[in-house]
C-alpha cells in the first residue's frame, strides 16, 4: 500500500465482484472503524492513468451496502438508487479511503450518504436509498 497515512487497516472478505477488484479495507482504529480504504492499481485505471469512474461508484456502493446491512441488524438490503457525484481525480497507485454514514432510516427503507478521498482531497460522494429484504429476497 502506497498511502495508508495513518491507522491500521484489515481485508474483508468479501465474495464476488468486490474480490475481482481488490480488497476492500476496513480501518482498525476504534474511532476510524466506520472508514473503508482501497488500494488502487493499473487494474483500475482508465486510459489516462486515472481510476475509473466505475470503480469509484463500486466502492460507494459496497460501502454504502456494508452500513446498510448492519443497520437492518445483518438482514440483506439492495441499492434501490444511488446517486453519485464526481468532484476531483484519483491517479492509479493512490490508496482511497471510503466513509459512509445514515441519513435517515425506516423500517424498510435506509437512507446512506458516502465520500471517497485520496491523500490529495474529495474524489467522489453518493447518495443512496438501500431497501431491506428477507433472505428469500422479498422486500420488506
Amino acid at each position: 500500500m502506497t498511502d495508508t497515512d495513518t491507522g491500521e487497516w484489515r481485508p474483508l472478505d468479501i465474495k464476488g465482484f468486490m474480490a475481482l477488484m481488490g480488497p476492500l479495507l476496513r480501518a482498525t482504529d476504534a474511532g476510524d472503524r466506520g472508514t473503508y480504504g482501497f488500494q488502487t492499481d493499473d487494474r483500475h485505471g482508465n486510459h489516462i492513468g486515472l481510476v475509473h469512474g466505475g470503480v469509484l461508484t463500486s466502492l460507494l456502493d459496497q460501502a454504502i451496502a456494508i452500513l446498510a446491512w448492519k443497520a437492518a441488524d445483518r438482514q440483506p438490503t439492495v441499492t434501490v438508487q444511488m446517486d453519485s457525484r464526481f468532484l476531483g481525480v484519483a491517479r492509479v497507485g493512490d490508496f482511497l479511503k471510503i466513509r459512509p454514514e445514515i441519513r435517515h432510516a425506516t423500517r424498510s427503507l435506509i437512507f446512506v450518504d458516502a465520500e471517497i478521498h485520496s491523500g490529495t482531497g474529495p474524489v467522489a460522494t453518493a447518495s443512496a436509498i438501500m431497501k431491506i429484504t428477507s433472505k428469500t429476497g422479498r422486500t420488506t
